[in-house]
């Protein structure tokens, strides 16, 4: 479970409640900022359009995938090196076909699809071919889930935008009583206020969060890559081990290296 999500939307809410009810009696406060024609205008807008925009299939799973900025996506680079410089002495040691068993006993389903193409001999440029292409469908339904969020964000303020504008519209067609004046354009902006929540509190934590864990499984598995037709070349686990520390930032390297590294 990665709480730094739920931490920081919850504090983020929780800091926007605050300002509203300080130096305020907090029924007051429910009475200003909620409206049920409000919601109706922009939540249901957002939620059309975003169901107009995609098919059912990619609406549901572009909903579902707000549950995976709670999750700790695997990014052991670190480790994933070893395992590959692990492999390496092995296959240099018995050979490409010795890997076959090793490979069997891998959790990640990519690394263990690479080894295995080179276990049965494929082509070099095959094995890159069939791996990249695989990354490429990987970032593809990433950025899919990521699209999605952010033509909410973009929704968002729009339809508080409408909502605003027919509540202004609302208004002025009724300024022969004052007193209606000032309730009447309160509404109007909660819609704005609701557009720009949906945008800045919730899309935009989702869109940062998704886009950051793409980019974290997408240099995992290009470190698999090279490290698999790394094995395949033959190369001396000494140079993939240096090959492949490129990965690692400088900080995450030195603690490589004070390890042991891939020995």
């Amino acid at each position: 479970m990665d709480f730094t999500s739920i931490i920081g939307m919850v504090a983020a809410f929780g800091l926007m409640i605050y300002g509203m009810v300080n130096g305020h009696d907090f029924s007051v406060i429910v009475d200003n900022f909620v409206d049920i024609p409000s919601v109706y205008i922009v939540f249901g807008g957002v939620l059309g359009c975003a169901f107009a925009g995609n098919s059912l299939k990619g609406f549901l799973s572009g909903l579902k995938s707000i549950s995976l900025i709670f999750k700790n996506p695997k990014s052991d680079e670190a480790g994933t090196i070893k395992s590959i410089i692990e492999l390496s002495n092995l296959a240099r040691r018995e050979g490409l076909l010795a890997l076959e068993e090793s490979a069997n006993n891998l959790e990640d389903e990519f690394m263990k699809k690479g080894i295995m193409l080179i276990v049965d001999g494929t082509d070099p440029e095959l094995v890159r071919s069939i791996l990249e292409a695989e990354l490429v469908n990987v970032d593809s339904r990433h950025q899919g889930n990521i699209t999605f969020w952010k033509n909410i964000a973009s929704a968002g303020p729009a339809w508080g935008m409408i909502g605003t504008l027919l509540g202004l519209i609302n208004m002025l067609k009724n300024l022969s009583d004052p007193d209606s004046i000032g309730p009447n354009m309160s509404v109007a902006l909660v819609t704005t206020l609701y557009g720009s929540i949906i945008a800045n509190w919730l899309c935009a934590p989702i869109v940062a969060k998704l886009s950051l864990q793409n980019e974290t499984e997408i240099k995992l598995k290009e470190v698999m890559i090279e490290g698999i037709l790394s094995i395949q070349a033959g190369e001396n686990p000494r140079v993939i081990e240096e090959k492949l520390k490129s990965f690692l930032a400088p900080k995450d390297r030195q603690e490589f290296e004070e390890e042991g590294g891939g020995h």
